[in-house]
């Protein structure tokens, strides 16, 4: 399936393909799919860069015109994060905060936290992460335990989150907690906006396997969280999260992009590994196993171009998030091990060792694999529970 863009869509690629040949720099390039880290040369980079997106428009082009963004549609959201990819370019400093956060503050805020929070936020002033798992509460998120106890005007906020990402270098967390510890477990949560500078609040990095400082464990000590905070009504936060992880489970209509040039990436290495008389590319089980992974990244496209012709046609998005969420996360697994395949005893150093470790976090990160085969058995095959 490939799309037949209107032309205003067409329109918005050369203006932005143009902007992005004017712009972006082998410097800025370099940055690209490096994360955000605590060095603050890197950090100040990326965030001059955020700043430019957002002085020319670029920074958030699906949220509405009156908060800094381009009100764009669906096509041209594809268009956009088609060019970045060609380009190279590095996203913002706010992936969760954007795309996530944002529309949560957007439906559920008062006027003072938009005015407040969206514009530092779309210039990459203010860093965003998300408070939602605990040791006891992932996959299954209203079983949360960490706890805000309304003392005037002020929550205190006692507990633990995990698995939370860019937390060492946030400015502001959307946390969610439990207001209400007698109501059912979906029904006493509120979400509250809180500033990561408080007393009280102690960020732990978790080193990763590949030696990266990715995730980050939040303990919340008698943090007092002034009620003013609250997004939403207070044990409404359920339908709070639900909206922020709509949009998150929404980004997976982009995934082929990323597997498809690491991919290409792959069959380039096979073409020049040399195994045998030839090549890996010659092999005749290797170029199986290639080619099974191609078909993957093509499959992963059709299940992503699918979930976006939904959207084109006001179609809310049916169970093509999770099939996408479920084949990327096996797909990615699967380049890995025919690198090394490839590659043999030299796939355990350099950059596809670190591919080869980091694509096992995969089935776990945005939905763990075997929720995601509940969701669709019991949704969308109509499976009993048990």
């Amino acid at each position: 399936m490939n799309f037949d863009f209107p032309p205003e869509a067409e329109a918005f690629r050369h203006e932005f393909r143009a902007w992005l040949d004017e712009h972006l720099t082998d410097d800025l390039r370099a940055l690209s799919g490096t994360g955000i880290d605590t060095d603050p040369v890197r950090l100040e980079a990326l965030r001059h860069w955020n700043r430019t997106l957002a002085d020319a428009g670029y920074a958030a082009i699906s949220w509405p015109a009156e908060y800094g963004g381009r009100g764009a549609s669906v096509l041209e959201q594809v268009v956009f994060a088609e060019e970045m990819h060609r380009a190279g370019a590095p996203g913002t400093l706010n992936p969760l905060g954007i795309s996530n956060i944002a529309p949560a503050i957007m439906e559920h805020g008062t006027e003072a936290q938009k005015r407040r929070f969206l514009p530092a936020m779309l210039r990459g002033d203010d860093i965003w992460c998300q408070g939602f798992s605990e040791p006891e509460a992932g996959s299954d998120l209203a079983s949360l335990q960490c706890s805000a106890v309304r003392d005037g005007d002020v929550f205190v906020v006692n507990g633990q989150k995990v698995w939370n990402t860019l937390g060492d270098v946030a400015s502001w967390c959307e946390l969610l907690v439990r207001t209400d510890p007698d109501a059912p477990k979906h029904r006493g949560i509120s979400c509250l906006l809180v500033d990561m500078t408080l007393p009280g609040i102690e960020v732990r990095p978790l080193v990763t396997i590949t030696g990266e400082r990715e995730f980050n464990e939040i303990f919340f000590t008698d943090v007092r969280v002034p009620v003013d905070a609250r997004l939403g009504p207070e044990n409404e936060g359920w339908r709070v999260a639900m909206t922020t992880l709509a949009y998150e489970r929404g980004t997976v209509a982009k995934l082929h992009l990323g597997v498809r040039r690491k991919i290409g990436k792959l069959l380039e290495l096979a073409r020049r590994t040399p195994v045998g008389d030839g090549t890996a590319a010659d092999d005749p089980v290797l170029r199986r196993r290639i080619a099974r992974v191609y078909l993957d990244g093509e499959l992963l496209k059709l299940i992503s171009d699918r979930a976006i012709s939904a959207e084109v046609h006001g179609r809310p998005m049916g169970p093509e998030g999770s099939i996408a969420k479920l084949h990327w996360s096996q797909v990615e697994q699967r380049i890995a091990a025919v690198a090394g395949d490839v590659l043999g005893p030299d796939a355990n150093s350099g950059e596809w060792a670190r591919e080869r470790l980091y694509s096992r976090a995969l089935t776990i990160a945005g939905g763990t694999t075997q929720v995601n085969k509940n969701i669709l058995a019991q949704r969308v095959l109509g499976l009993p529970r048990k």
